[in-house]
């Protein structure tokens, strides 16, 4: 078996040549990454639904846009909260998963957490590979590995992500962020 190098608390950033339409101009945030697999969400992926509308409690916390977003085509009907804390300790509620990044205990009372979020997103589903899977698509040129931010977690224009996250590397990388939607009509 090969040692896999963990990559948690990472960003996935779809290259423009990725043809599954789950994750076109897709930004993941890997949650988990080891021997066993790959867990992540899609954090540039809002749905129309309010988190008003399913996590009634939690609402108040969230950032804007204060909807829930679409975290994967995996388990469509559960829900994440991924939340930045700063400092070295987190409440009750959190787990943290790299850096100030980590994942809230949604049956936790919100109160718990409340005075200590910086912020936090509600996903509906995740994205997951298998063993292998994701250094398969690694290797196949699918994803760029980039560094995340605290700050990309709870993006308030998250449909420009893709692009932000791109734009600011400082290598060849910045460059694809001008890529055109469709390159048919360039």
């Amino acid at each position: 078996m090969t040692e896999v190098s963990s990559l948690t608390g990472r960003l996935l950033v779809a290259t423009p040549a990725l043809a599954d339409p789950n994750f076109d101009r897709a930004v993941v945030l890997l949650l988990d990454h080891d021997e066993e697999g790959s867990l992540g969400v899609v954090l540039n992926r809002p749905t129309p639904v309010g988190v008003v509308d399913i996590l009634t409690a939690w609402a108040g916390l969230t950032g804007e846009p204060d909807v829930v977003f679409q975290g994967g085509p995996v388990s469509l009907d559960s829900a994440l909260g991924v939340a930045v804390i700063p400092g070295d300790e987190g409440p009750l509620g959190w787990r943290r998963v790299y850096g100030a990044i980590g994942l809230v205990d949604l049956e936790a009372p919100p109160e718990l957490l409340a005075a200590a979020l910086g912020s936090l997103r509600i996903f509906a589903g995740y994205a997951g590979w298998g063993p292998g899977q994701l250094e398969t698509e690694l290797n196949e040129g699918a994803w760029y590995v980039v560094e995340s931010e605290p700050g990309d977690v709870s993006s308030p224009r998250p449909e420009h992500l893709w692009r932000a996250v791109l734009r600011r590397q400082r290598s060849e990388l910045a460059m694809i962020a001008t890529y055109p939607d469709d390159p048919s009509l360039n």
